[in-house]
């Protein structure tokens, strides 16, 4: 682990579980048990996630006004690998096993970017999810679940806000499976963004030169491998 683990580290997982100094460290000795067997080399490298790079479906560019990193992800371009039979094959226990869904190698992979693009001082991101042309081929109920676990126990405090824009109805289908599982402290910070209000919205926290094109603004898209 190393320098890795500094104070800032210690403080997220401690407001993480709100200053109960038991819960952060069960919490903290449960991230340190799932790197070793998941990140064993430390990093992910791009060469374990062609596929998921293939599909130019996150970018990572710009800051926000408080100075964090502005993540984009489109929900339509991810296609995930569909087991025989369905959804309806797997328990829910199986579906919250971290190592169970080939998106959680590229979940990982990103947050450790993310954070390689934070300026000093600062610890959190934004991400922008859109999901305009979303249908049943990209819901990934299981990569959905695993990469909020690992958000939420393994990089936690790291996600400032989450904008859901262009939200279709159909989506809300898959998010009553997700919204039980997302903590509090999670909730907080998703917003969603009516179609009409999402330029405003958006620049409440974003200036127009670091606003990506696509909703208005200066900022080119960056795809997250060269960022």
């Amino acid at each position: 682990m190393g320098t890795e683990v500094d104070d800032l580290m210690l403080r997220r997982f401690l407001r993480a579980r709100d200053l109960d100094i038991e819960k952060a460290s069960a919490m903290f000795l449960k991230y340190l048990k799932w790197k070793q067997s998941f990140v064993p080399n430390g990093f992910i490298s791009e060469s374990e996630i062609p596929n998921d790079l293939a599909q130019k479906k996150l970018f990572l560019q710009g800051l926000d006004k408080s100075g964090r990193p502005i993540v984009v992800a489109f929900g339509s371009k991810h296609f995930p690998k569909k087991e025989k039979g369905g959804l309806d094959e797997f328990k829910l226990n199986e579906m919250l096993d971290l190592g169970s869904s080939p998106l959680l190698g590229f979940v990982v992979y990103t947050l450790d970017k993310i954070n390689a693009r934070m300026p000093t001082g600062q610890e959190k991101f934004i991400a922008i999810g859109d999901l305009e042309g979303w249908g049943y081929s990209n819901s990934d109920i299981r990569g959905y679940l695993g990469s909020l676990s690992i958000l939420q126990d393994c990089y936690p405090e790291r996600l400032g806000k989450l904008y859901l824009v262009h939200v279709p109805y159909l989506f809300m289908t898959a998010w009553k499976l997700i919204y039980p599982f997302i903590d509090s402290n999670t909730k907080k910070k998703i917003v969603f963004v009516e179609n009409k209000k999402l330029k405003s919205t958006l620049l409440q926290d974003i200036d127009e030169s670091q606003l990506p094109e696509i909703y208005g603004g200066k900022q080119p898209l960056v795809p997250i491998e060269e960022s």
